[in-house]
């Protein structure tokens, strides 16, 4: 058998020693430099006015190296709404179109490349200002500028691939050495304004003609439309328009549409989908109604609420009726479908792609009416749209009460009992 031979501990003294030896080995090794972040600012953006659809904007805004160390190439990106669009094709910035995503529309992107140096402490502004054009829909845009010190990344809301410019390339050249006010306007990398068009957008409003018997439930869709030229786009998270819809007496809701909040039984606030509308587009409000008595004339309203419109000139369509006639239709428990006129529509209940059902028409949509159900049989079909009650649309039912007693009567007088309901409601969009 054999033993390991002990080992001897080195003293706590000789540990001392080595420690203090290592420590100053360390000490002297020479330090390794930590290169300063670049710290790069744009200056904020004033707002522009009165730019006329067809012509040109002129965008002006400045550059600001922050740091203490000279940065050798940055990248300038600019983003415009739809009513904007480029004038001038640089050479070193890349193209492309920005789906519409997070309740933001669309826009068109740039993003340049500028491969020059940019002092510390030194202002710097572009050759000449951004060269952009006012569309024909232009009314409340914006654009947004910034600056990073590396390419920034694609968006995750998809567009259109990035197409390069054609022109001279987008340059900057020095002001001068930055003030302590520059410094303070230079807070921020990215900088935003307003761009406001001289231009009109007609909101217009539709009713609907209903008929039908008490008991009956009759569908008015009521529409709100953009009949341009201009797009209008609010600020985030307001809606483009507020309609409101007041109900005809002797009616009661059995179903608002999903973008409509009720005041009362009687009177209902809508918005929309998102807080921009382009031209021809808008809401359709399908709201389905049951006649619990008749009243003679018995009309209801629909017009604009909320904030004001001062791009809006024609004041002639801003109202529209929804008439129930309890006259005349089919009996107890049938639906009859509204139908709405008035120019281009959006299709069904959206905006901007989002969709609650319904048909796209591109001109004016004319509605269909629902089958009415009685003891079985089912019928249906529009009425010839009229032009009265201001921008109304006629609406109703055929009534087929004799050919449901013929066969009812047929089935008795065999032995047997046959009874079948078919409900059809069409939603106008």
């Amino acid at each position: 058998m054999t033993h390991t031979l002990p080992g001897r501990r080195p003293s706590r003294a000789a540990v001392g020693v080595l420690a203090a030896a290592t420590l100053t080995g360390l000490a002297s090794l020479p330090a390794v430099a930590v290169a300063a972040e670049p710290d790069l600012g744009i200056g904020k953006l004033a707002p522009i006015t009165g730019a006329q659809p067809g012509s040109g904007v002129d965008v002006p805004f400045s550059v600001l190296n922050k740091g203490t160390e000279e940065v050798g190439k940055v990248w300038v990106t600019y983003t415009v709404t739809s009513g904007l669009a480029a004038a001038d094709s640089y050479g070193n910035c890349m193209y492309s179109t920005e789906s519409s995503a997070d309740e933001e529309p669309e826009k068109t992107v740039a993003v340049c490349a500028v491969e020059q140096p940019l002092k510390p402490g030194v202002l710097y502004v572009p050759e000449q200002p951004i060269g952009l054009k006012a569309q024909d829909s232009a009314l409340y845009d914006k654009i947004r500028v910034s600056v990073d010190p590396t390419e920034p990344g694609s968006s995750d809301n998809g567009g259109s691939d990035p197409v390069p410019g054609t022109g001279a390339p987008l340059k900057l050249v020095e002001k001068g050495e930055a003030t302590d006010a520059d410094r303070a306007s230079h807070g921020e990398a990215s900088s935003s304004a307003d761009v406001t068009a001289v231009n009109t957008a007609d909101f217009a409003v539709t009713g609907a003609r209903l008929e039908g018997k008490v008991g009956d439930k009759v569908t008015a869709s009521v529409k709100f439309v953009n009949d341009g030229p201009a797009w209008v786009y609010r600020e985030l998270g307001q809606g483009a328009a507020t309609v409101d819809v007041r109900i005809p007496p002797g009616t009661s809701v059995v179903k608002a549409h999903d973008f409509c909040s009720p005041v009362s039984k009687t009177h209902y606030t809508c918005g929309t989908s998102q807080s921009w509308v382009n031209p021809g587009r808008g809401e359709t409000y399908p709201f389905v109604l049951r006649i619990d008595k008749a009243v003679e004339g018995a009309t209801g309203k629909v017009s604009f609420a909320g904030a004001a419109r001062p791009f809006d000139k024609n004041a002639a369509n801003d109202t529209a009726d929804i008439v129930v006639d309890a006259g005349a239709g089919t009996t107890g428990g049938s639906t009859s479908g509204g139908s709405t006129s008035g120019g281009s529509t959006s299709g069904g209940s959206s905006t901007e792609g989002s969709s609650t059902g319904g048909s796209t028409s591109g001109g004016s949509t004319s509605g269909t009416s629902g089958g009415s159900s009685s003891g079985g049989s089912t019928s249906g079909g529009s009425v010839p749209q009229t032009a009265t009650g201001g921008n109304l649309a006629a609406t109703g039912s055929s009534s087929s009460l004799p050919l449901v007693g013929a066969s009812a009567a047929a089935l008795v007088a065999g032995g047997g009992i046959f009874y079948a309901v078919r409900k059809r409601a069409a939603t106008v969009r």
